[in-house]
């Protein structure tokens, strides 16, 4: 996993020559609103996509977890069908659910079934690089979600030149984000990490808590401002020394989001002496974001080592779908 991590600007370049070569089909109808399907780090790839151009979609764009599609689907809807292996079960069954409903589909997958299922119907495909942990491959999905957003119209292409900028500041900080990463790590060792930021990084802290999961193989759970102070702010009456509170800041923040964030420090601290906060560097809010996101896949990595726990296998998953396969 440290080597997949340490790829991740290499990835965030190639995905930008995949989208730029990739050659796709106009829509057939007006598109009116737009469906994400995928799980794990395609469905989060989504979330983060839309959250990057969530200040030029002028349609509702809404991710989607599940076996089934939102009813509304219909041949005025994007359905962009996000799978790494191509054949994860429940995105292949909403794929299905797409098709009845006659909606503008695009595929974006490594191979499998999807794959081939794309070509077959000529639905708009763009093709990631294979490889063994599909989490580690987040850049791609992310990518290529904001190609197919600028090819059906939604947004500019203002992010191709953003993301070239991000690699750049990437790479220069390398270093630095490495080492804030290993004394993360410490600091997380043997507590239960609670994840914050404003609600317009949540793709980002959900991201994070995923990598906390599947990496570092420990438990925790992330919450967003200001939503979390209507309700998880009272539970902190039953905060202890145990947690590790983990806050993601941006200078994109809503100036009343910033201000309840500080007040809410406070807070945790009478709970915990673990809060740790962490300021993105970056001039747009897609830097900002990646920052973010590559200092916590790298904290997961580490955290990890502490943990003295394999960072890419998931037997409990394969478990589980060898059982679900049984049935």
């Amino acid at each position: 996993m440290r080597r997949l991590v340490k790829e991740f600007t290499a990835q965030l370049t190639e995905a930008l020559e995949i989208g730029i070569n990739t050659n796709l089909n106009a829509p057939k109808n007006k598109i009116n609103n737009v469906v994400i399907t995928g799980l794990g780090g395609s469905g989060i790839g989504g979330k983060i996509a839309t959250q990057l151009v969530a200040d030029q979609m002028q349609i509702p764009a809404i991710i989607n977890n599940d076996y089934r599609l939102p009813l509304f689907v219909n041949e005025n809807t994007l359905v962009i069908v996000s799978s790494f292996s191509g054949n994860t079960e429940e995105t292949l069954e909403a794929l299905q659910a797409a098709q009845k409903a006659k909606a503008e589909i695009a595929c974006i997958t490594s191979g499998g079934k999807l794959a081939q299922i794309a070509k077959d119907h000529k639905y708009n495909l763009l093709v990631l690089p294979k490889a063994f942990s599909p989490r580690a491959m987040l850049t791609y999905s992310v990518i290529q979600q904001l190609f197919l957003f600028h090819h059906y119209g939604f947004i500019n292409n203002q992010f191709i030149n953003d993301t070239k900028a991000t690699v750049a500041l990437l790479n220069a900080e390398e270093n630095n984000i490495i080492s804030t990463a290993k004394k993360t790590a410490n600091s997380l060792f043997e507590k239960t990490t609670v994840a914050y930021s404003e609600a317009s990084m949540e793709g980002v802290i959900t991201r994070f808590r995923q990598q906390i999961n599947e990496n570092s193989k420990s438990l925790g759970w992330e919450h967003v401002f200001p939503e979390m102070n209507h309700n998880e702010l009272v539970g902190w009456a039953g905060g202890k020394e145990e947690y590790a509170v983990v806050i993601f800041r941006s200078s994109f923040e809503h100036p009343r989001s910033s201000v309840r964030i500080d007040i809410s420090k406070d807070i945790f601290k009478k709970y915990t002496s673990t809060v740790l906060e962490f300021k993105a560097k970056g001039d747009t809010f897609l830097a900002q974001s990646f920052y973010h996101i590559l200092l916590g896949d790298w904290i997961s990595v580490y955290l990890a080592e502490l943990n003295e726990v394999d960072d890419v296998e998931v037997k409990v998953i394969d478990f589980l779908k060898a059982e679900l396969a049984k049935i």
